[in-house]
């Protein structure tokens, strides 16, 4: 492509595709959404919401490794491998597991360090949305025994190591129990993290659509099937539709992404680490999220109840929601919070987190230089999304290659 492009289309109206079409429209590109399900249908919906860069670290973690690969088999595991014969989830497994050793975090943490320092700039650099991102004050992890709490300070101490400070402060029973009353007998400390924030997703989302479309875009409801280059733009082809044309094309499709970028290039697996939540009511309403490591639990209070999320399960994307899931959710936080009905929860789901196996998103051009792609966040499409989009819209306007987008090449 020898000079910028007047027209794209992004294909996701998700945090990351929503925020390239954002970012987009203000290098002056006239820009097309197009989305198969609809604003926030996917991951971006029943998520955390938290923007917590101390937080924000690869997924491929020794930790993981740390009790055998038998206790991912349990249905009750944070982490659970459903036994498979699939072929492309155990080449992710396998590829996965090789990236969980420490060095392969050490140079992950390296660059989500980069992406950490910049992540909140661009979310204030978003304008003219109707909802604000909230500062998490004060945001609590909650631990039922301090050798558990040690082991995320120790977390803390590695990534201190690789060039980025932790901003947090130490509790004790009676300090994390006064900030936050909702905390159940078995949190015996805490710890407070600082310069965090968290949002709604679902109505932050659609706040960006809204913001998009008060631009001048349209986002179309189509199922996009296939992408064509055609040497002087793309031509997209939707299922029970006419073809869509524009000089160039951003897939953000999440766990489907491959489907439509393999044909340009990017033959890295992006698998479905299906996340699950619902919400409660309890009796006393926490301020801001609350984090439960030892359990891999995160609730956040969203206006409506309180969303209580976990769960990190390694199958197909279009899988139904399964019971367990929510039961081992249920059954871990349970001793960890009071003033709980959990039998009253509404709003059980599951969405698919597009999972790369070294833990970095894909983002950039491809093998066509009308083809770009963002997409494979893990858990951090909503912290990193409009990183991502800021970063890409440079790149297909101006050509500008930041240090972060040849850690997240797409051709790697």
């Amino acid at each position: 492509m020898s000079s910028r492009p007047e027209h794209v289309i992004v294909v996701g109206a998700g945090m990351v595709g929503l925020s390239t079409a954002w970012f987009l429209q203000r290098e002056g590109i006239r820009v097309t959404v197009v989305d198969r399900g609809g604003v926030a249908a996917g991951s971006s919906w029943g998520n955390a919401g938290w923007l917590a860069p101390s937080l924000t670290l690869p997924l491929p973690d020794p930790a993981i490794l740390a009790g055998g690969i038998k206790a991912t088999l349990s249905p009750s595991s944070p982490v659970y491998v459903p036994l498979t014969t699939n072929p492309r989830l155990l080449k992710f497994l396998a590829d996965f597991t090789r990236h969980c050793t420490p060095s392969k975090w050490r140079a992950a943490m390296t660059v989500f360090n980069e992406a950490n320092a910049l992540a909140l700039d661009a979310f204030d650099e978003l304008e003219g949305l109707s909802e604000p991102t909230k500062p998490a004050e004060p945001f609590i992890a909650a631990f039922a025994s301090g050798s558990d709490r040690q082991k995320l300070i120790d977390e803390f101490d590695h990534v201190a190591e690789l060039g980025r400070q932790t901003a947090y402060e130490l509790l004790d029973g009676a300090e994390v129990h006064a900030l936050v009353p909702s905390l159940g007998e078995a949190v015996t400390c805490g710890v407070r993290l600082s310069e965090q924030r968290f949002i709604n997703p679902g109505r932050f989302v659609h706040a960006l659509a809204d913001a998009v479309r008060a631009r001048g875009s349209e986002i179309v409801d189509a199922d996009v099937r296939d992408i064509r280059d055609t040497a002087t733009g793309v031509e997209l082809e939707v299922r029970s539709g006419v073809p869509l044309r524009a000089d160039a094309v951003v897939i953000a499709t999440g766990t489907w992404l491959g489907s439509l970028a393999r044909d340009f290039g990017v033959s890295t697996i992006v698998q479905a680490g299906r996340g699950y939540s619902f919400t409660v009511q309890p009796e006393h309403m926490p301020l801001a999220p609350i984090y439960f490591p030892a359990q891999r639990v995160a609730a956040t209070p969203l206006g409506d109840g309180l969303r209580v999320a976990g769960m990190m399960e390694f199958r197909k994307p279009d899988a139904p929601l399964d019971p367990r899931r929510i039961k081992a959710i249920v059954d871990a936080a349970t001793p960890m919070l009071t003033g709980v009905d959990w039998d009253a929860r509404t709003d059980e789901w599951v969405g698919s987190r597009p999972c790369t196996a070294d833990g970095l998103p894909l983002v950039g051009r491809t093998r066509s230089p009308r083809v770009f792609v963002s997409g494979g966040h893990g858990m951090w499409g909503i912290a990193l999304g409009p990183l991502s989009g800021k970063l890409l819209a440079a790149q297909i306007a101006r050509g500008e290659d930041a240090g972060l987008l040849s850690s997240f090449d797409p051709l790697r």
